[in-house]
């Protein structure tokens, strides 16, 4: 089952192209770091800026580096169904475990369309789909109706939800049951989101932080929420302090001081501040990571 503490995996550019070793060698640290599953091309992974081939590329290099260890989830959202569709198939190729599907952004489409957008990406491939709900970037809200009538598609599977709307995981679990994975977007909601009855983060924390983030989620799943409380007091920090700056900036440089990769983003996204810069180290070191 997909649950637990998953990256979103950030993607390393050097000189402006996939770092390929990089990568590979930081997925396996995830792994060997105690990461419950693994999110390529997501928007932490700077799939807006990455062409198709690179795309594609992405995906079969964490497939290839995960060899089948944990779960893979690749995204391929697009405000353009056939683009998502096409995308979908490619992953399929590479043997991925699911996709992420985001609602389409900036078209604005109503609650029909969107329906019918994650039907179609369904129809299309034979693998799970776990939809992405993430109103301040798409504008658009899946609401609770489509998302019961999407959960009745057989291959759509579960939920990443960055509402931050707690109250949601009761309202999902009415209309799509229990069995519908509900995963927190945010790792600030994460413990919250397990005690109204989630089952794990895609996280941009656990880049940086990944034992301590796979560490708090199994105390979630085991209900010691007492302990997995003391242990999010000490990631929060890091949790907030990673967006202080346009993401993933401040997660690649936190990644670069950790030499995993270099800090490199594309445009739109640019280099973090100074001040992000001395605030995630502290964030760090707060959270128990080595530098």
């Amino acid at each position: 089952m997909i649950s637990g503490s998953l990256t979103a995996l950030v993607t390393p550019f050097k000189n402006n192209k996939v770092d390929a070793d990089a990568y590979q060698a930081f997925v396996d640290w995830q792994i060997r770091s105690g990461t419950n599953g693994l999110v390529p091309c997501g928007t932490t992974g700077e799939a807006s800026t990455l062409s198709k081939e690179e795309h594609v590329h992405v995906i079969r290099l964490c497939v290839e580096a995960a060899n089948g260890q944990v779960p893979v989830i690749a995204g391929i959202g697009s405000n353009n169904t056939r683009s998502a569709v096409r995308m979908a198939g490619e992953a399929q190729k590479c043997s991925v475990d699911a996709v992420l599907a985001v609602a389409p952004y900036y078209n604005k489409p109503s609650q029909e369309g969107m329906f019918q957008h994650f039907q179609a990406i369904a129809q299309a491939i034979d693998i799970d789909i776990i939809l992405y709900n993430i109103p301040g970037r798409s504008i658009v809200d899946i609401d609770l109706e489509t998302m019961g009538r999407l959960a009745e598609i057989p291959n759509i599977i579960g939920l990443k939800d960055a509402t931050s709307d707690l109250a949601r995981v009761s309202d999902y679990k009415a209309v799509c049951g229990d069995d519908f994975i509900q995963l927190s977007g945010d790792d600030p909601t994460a413990l919250s989101h397990w005690a109204h009855g989630g089952s794990g983060c895609i996280s941009v924390a656990s880049n940086v932080a990944p034992a301590q983030c796979a560490e708090l989620h199994k105390l979630c799943a085991a209900g010691e929420f007492t302990k997995a409380r003391i242990l999010h007091e000490k990631l929060d920090r890091l949790f907030k302090d990673l967006f202080l700056d346009a993401s993933p900036a401040p997660t690649k440089y936190a990644l670069n001081a950790l030499g995993k990769m270099q800090a490199e983003v594309r445009l739109p996204i640019i280099e973090c501040r100074e001040s992000t810069k001395e605030a995630v180290v502290s964030a760090m070191k707060m959270a128990g990571v080595e530098i």
